[in-house]
This record gives structure tokens, C-alpha cells and sequence, in this order.
């Protein structure tokens, strides 16, 4: 892996995780040396990051990672539906139904698991990564993928601000349990609507969820 990649990469876990927060500023010395790479790539990094929308170029300032906005999420809620239940259809027709039916287990499993604990979290956040990963591969189509690889950035920032909770993630365990099922069954109809379902769950929660902040802000 190149430098700059390897900064990169890097980076925008930091900022998807919350380890760097909106209004972080990136400076390049410091960040060079945390990473072990030369200023040189690391430029390179974090112009990719501006270009992704996570970092944003501030005079007297620098690089500063981006706020998290809530105005946007309904932007991103219709795309993120034309991608993603169009995504399940197609892997309701083309994917492996072994491979769903055992994901389809490990969120029932997930779902009596998931506590206050980090690390619960953290596995929970991987499996969800993982089922999104093999409807990918299922549909096999690059330009969705390209696509739903730069939209999911921008909704995890969203989902570790407002989902980060034991309720919602069990519920949502079994949200994505029901498209994992759908998808084994090679059931298009039924994935869609489960995909549907677990969209408007997720966007209802957020929306909740940022209205107790501004109401707590004032």
C-alpha cells in the first residue's frame, strides 16, 4: 500500500469512528508523524479527504475535519434508497443463499448480544459492514458499488451520532436479519420491502434523535 493510501485510509477511519471530530484540525506535522509517512503523501490524504466531503480547507486554520449535519440527511436517505433497495432486489435474484442464511443467523445472534459495550458495538458495526459487502458482491454491478462506497462514509459519521444505542441496534440486528432471510430465499419482493422498512426505521431514529439534541442545545 502506497504512503498516501495507507494516510488516507487511516484518516477516514479515524473520522467515520469519531476518533477525530468535526472541527479537528489536521495539522500536517502532527499527523505525519502519528502515521509514519512523509508530509508529502499525507497532503495527498487529506485532499482526498476533502474531495470525499470529510475534511474541509479553512483559511488561517488549515485542513478541519467536517461537521456532521443533520439538514442533509434527508438527501442522503433518498439516495441511500434508490442504491440500496435496488441493491437487495438484485441480490434477492443473484446472490447465494448460504451465504445469507448464515448472515441471517449471526444478526439473531447479534441481536440477544448487543449491550452498552463498545465492543458489542464495534461487532455489531462489522457484521452490518459484512452483509452490505455480499449484497455488493451479489449484485456485482461497480458503478452501485463506487457509488454506495462513497455514500456510506458519510452515513456512518451519521449513524455512530444517532444510532449508537443497545435498543435501536438490536432492533436494527433484526431489521437486517429479515433482508439477509428475504435474500436467502431469493424472495426479491420481500427484500425490498425489508430493505424499505430498515430505511425508514434508521431515518426515523436519526431524525428523532436530532431533534432531542437541538432541543437540548437551546
Amino acid at each position: 500500500m502506497r504512503a498516501s493510501d495507507k494516510a488516507y485510509e487511516a484518516l477516514r477511519t479515524d473520522i467515520v469512528e469519531w476518533r477525530l471530530r468535526p472541527g479537528t484540525v489536521l495539522g500536517e506535522v502532527e499527523q505525519a508523524e502519528r502515521l509514519g509517512v512523509s508530509r508529502t503523501p499525507l497532503r495527498e490524504a487529506l485532499a482526498r479527504l476533502s474531495a470525499d466531503g470529510l475534511a474541509v480547507q479553512l483559511r488561517g486554520r488549515g485542513t478541519v475535519v467536517s461537521d456532521v449535519s443533520f439538514e442533509h440527511v434527508d438527501d442522503l436517505f433518498a439516495l441511500r434508497r434508490a442504491l440500496e433497495v435496488e441493491s437487495a432486489r438484485i441480490a434477492a435474484t443473484q446472490g447465494d443463499p448460504a451465504i445469507f442464511a448464515s448472515l441471517r443467523d449471526r444478526f439473531l445472534e447479534a441481536r440477544s448480544s448487543i449491550s452498552g459495550q463498545a465492543a458489542n458495538r464495534e461487532s455489531y458495526y462489522l457484521l452490518a459492514a459484512e452483509l452490505d459487502q455480499c449484497i455488493d458482491e451479489a449484485v456485482n454491478n461497480r458503478y452501485i458499488e463506487q457509488s454506495l462506497r462513497s455514500l456510506r462514509v458519510h452515513l456512518a459519521r451519521v449513524r455512530r451520532l444517532a444510532q449508537d444505542d443497545p435498543q435501536r441496534l438490536a432492533t436494527s440486528a433484526s431489521e437486517h436479519a429479515a433482508i439477509a432471510e428475504a435474500i436467502a430465499a431469493q424472495n426479491p419482493q420481500i427484500a425490498v420491502a425489508a430493505t424499505q422498512l430498515h430505511l425508514h426505521h434508521s431515518l426515523e431514529h436519526i431524525k428523532n434523535h436530532a431533534g432531542s439534541e437541538r432541543d437540548t442545545s437551546k
